[in-house]
């Protein structure tokens, strides 16, 4: 970090089991200032890590440090950290004024209405603060999460899925105000399941499968990764015994298949077989009905990071 300045998140050799299922094993990375994304299938462990980020789970092994100082047991983070928990954590009974400013109170800010009432407006939910939580949609329920998260001005946000719920308008909303805390020095560590949301906003890219760090980096280098591996389709045409038979001269492709009627097409990566289908289609004479990916599931396409 610039300076000699400690990072705003960092993991060192951590691992977390619970009896004999190890949820998050030998995972090292730090985060600094700007945008980092989380990214891994469901199950992976990425809540897991952020909960030890945070300070509310003991790391069975390694260590967790927030701005240089210990996560685990030290309440004094929380002047500089916020943090938005994937699960519903509003009281149904209060408006969402009151929620947002009830954190500004357990922060002991100076005018906590006024705090919540910024926040608040931080996230656009200034027509709906009046209302009790309990009425909120699901998209409203995290902005006003996000709200009593940013109440303190954190330096450090760390966001558990954040964007579960909100409609396409509240996304962009949220990811443009992301993206100004970011410009303006402050590290955001959120994660996702969903690779799309990683690409429209994340700086770097923490990719993790079965509790392990399969890959890091800038995210158009993750995303190359993932494109470029070998690709499974399904097709359809006018003559699937002939186009198969063309195929097998295409150097990108590595093997054809009939899988109960089904023609079955394996290539080197998507862009190749997105050359060498019509080319062979084209040669053989026959027309393309459908080319359908059969490996496109986050697991597959992580489970190929982690191969590498």
């Amino acid at each position: 970090m610039s300076g000699g300045s400690p990072p705003a998140i960092e993991l060192r050799g951590v691992s977390r089991w619970y009896g004999n299922v190890v949820a998050v094993n030998d995972v090292s990375f730090e985060v600094g200032p700007g945008v980092t994304g989380l990214l891994g299938p469901n199950g992976a462990g990425k809540s897991t890590i952020l909960h030890m980020a945070a300070g509310f789970l003991r790391p069975s092994a390694g260590d967790v440090r927030i701005l240089g100082e210990p996560a685990w047991r030290n309440p004094g983070i929380y002047r500089r950290l916020g943090l938005v928990p994937e699960r519903e954590a509003v009281y149904g009974f209060l408006t969402g004024r009151e929620f947002v400013e009830l954190a500004a109170r357990l922060h002991r800010l100076p005018d906590p209405a006024a705090a919540a009432e910024r926040a608040i407006a931080l996230v656009d939910m200034d027509a709906a603060a009046g209302r009790p939580c309990g009425t909120y949609s699901k998209g409203m329920k995290q902005r006003i999460k996000i709200a009593a998260a940013l109440v303190h001005d954190p330096q450090v946000l760390i966001l558990d899925e954040p964007f579960n719920g909100a409609d396409p308008r509240q996304r962009l909303h949220l990811m443009d105000l992301f993206r100004r805390m970011a410009a303006e020095g402050r590290a955001i560590l959120y994660s996702s399941h969903i690779l799309e949301e990683v690409e429209r906003l994340a700086d770097t890219v923490l990719v993790i499968v079965a509790g392990r760090l399969a890959a890091s980096g800038d995210y158009r280098q993750i995303r190359a990764l993932m494109t470029d591996r070998p690709h499974a389709f399904t097709v359809r045409s006018s003559d699937d015994r002939a186009l198969a038979a063309r195929l097998l001269a295409e150097p990108a492709i590595r093997g054809v298949a009939f899988d109960d009627g089904r023609l079955e097409v394996r290539a080197d990566g998507l862009l190749a077989a997105a050359r060498a289908l019509p080319a062979a289609a084209r040669a053989a004479g026959v027309t393309l009905y459908e080319v359908r990916p059969t490996d496109e599931s986050l697991e597959s396409v992580f489970a190929y990071l982690v191969r590498r």
